[in-house]
């Protein structure tokens, strides 16, 4: 069972569509997880998970789209789809994030 993580703020509403994204590219990847929600609600709590923004993704403790930073904050997240920059990655984006992680925990089982 991996372990499937998003988080947010409330001051970000783009983190439900990134939910209903999310929820979308694990049924079609045939994978039954649930999905653990976590509320960042002080720049403390940035710190503490080193939140990158709302919506930020995670499966087993890796975000799904890392980047180094130095500081942590409470902020929205952007991202470059294929429609242009959004607030949540797109279906097809997650997807492909999802299955990157198949691959390397198993890398010998064809796609």
């Amino acid at each position: 069972m991996i372990k499937v993580e998003l988080l947010y703020f409330d001051g970000c509403p783009s983190w439900k569509e990134g939910l209903r994204n999310l929820e979308e590219a694990l049924v079609l990847e045939n994978i039954r997880a649930d999905i653990d929600l976590i509320l960042i609600e002080s720049n403390d709590d940035a710190s503490k998970e080193q939140f990158l923004g709302s919506p930020s993704f995670r499966i087993d403790d890796a975000d799904l789209w890392p980047e180094e930073r130095e500081s942590y904050s409470l902020g929205c997240r952007i991202y470059l789809t294929q429609e242009g920059y959004k607030g949540f990655p797109s279906v097809m984006m997650l997807r492909e994030k999802i299955r990157e992680i198949k691959a390397r925990k198993h890398p010998s089982a064809g796609m």
